[in-house]
């Protein structure tokens, strides 16, 4: 088998929300197979210092976004084709949570969580679907992966509603998708997460030290880490998983599998 079977040389990628935590990790990852990777950050100084430091690995172009609405998405998508043309792969990464008590979970967390988690993805699906049916061929198909949440899988007991329905339907959002682009050689497919280290869990640990009780919760007692995500997706988006689409991929230590 080539050896090759897992490189993504000559490929363009845009990662949203690839400056810091789970898409800094599926960032780097593609960076060292390979790709020429674009990613974005809602603040500029953030996005520019993070794809200096990937240049180190490869080709890293900042698009600085704040893609709270759909006419963000769409200017995204402008800026993308205008600096690098090509897109064989796009990685919505990109997301927005909110918690709260149920007795006092306010009308507000709806409509910006909706919109970051689920609309702005189908948005730039659709504004880069010239770019993504440009690159794909049967043998090699363009890629698109969104990335879900176990708490849009199972009930997780983290009282962010608006954030648990929003993966729920970004993972039906991915399955509808898929069987609609297979036609022009686009898969499309959903990680999704379980804990990991980024800003999302930090209130759940202290420096290197993990509240035991979400080990124990896990079954194979440890959070993710950058190589299992990246390593998801890499597969994903290389040779070895062009059969690949309409898949909900749990990258989670057994949460949703041994559950």
């Amino acid at each position: 088998m080539s050896q090759d079977l897992f490189r993504l040389d000559n490929k363009v990628a845009l990662v949203t929300g690839g400056a810091q935590g789970l898409g800094r990790m599926i960032a780097e990852g593609l960076l060292r197979v390979g790709a020429t990777v674009a990613i974005t950050s809602r603040k500029a100084d953030i996005c520019e210092k993070a794809a200096e430091e990937m240049t180190a690995l490869g080709r890293c172009v900042p698009l600085p976004a704040d893609l709270s609405t759909p006419e963000a998405a769409v200017e995204l998508a402008a800026r993308f084709r205008e600096t690098l043309g090509a897109c064989h792969i796009l990685v919505n990464n990109a997301g927005k949570t909110w918690g709260g008590a149920i007795d006092s979970f306010p009308d507000k967390a709806w409509p910006s969580v909706m919109s970051v988690n689920v609309q702005t993805p189908f948005t730039l699906v659709r504004e880069l679907l010239p770019e993504l049916s440009a690159a794909g061929t049967p043998d090699d198909p363009a890629r698109i992966i969104n990335i879900g949440s176990v708490a849009g899988v199972k009930t997780e007991k983290l009282q962010a509603y608006s954030y648990a329905a929003s993966k729920a339907a970004i993972h039906m959002l991915t399955r509808d998708l898929a069987g609609d682009l297979a036609a022009r050689n686009i898969t499309v497919n959903a990680v999704i997460p379980g804990y990991f280290p980024t800003k999302m869990t930090a209130h759940m640990r202290e420096e290197d030290a993990v509240d035991p009780t979400l080990l124990s919760h896990i079954p194979v007692k440890r959070l993710g880490r950058p190589e299992d995500i990246a390593g998801t997706v890499i597969f994903l988006c290389s040779r070895g998983g062009g059969y690949v689409t309409g898949t909900l991929l749990p990258v989670d230590g057994g949460l949703v599998g041994c559950g």
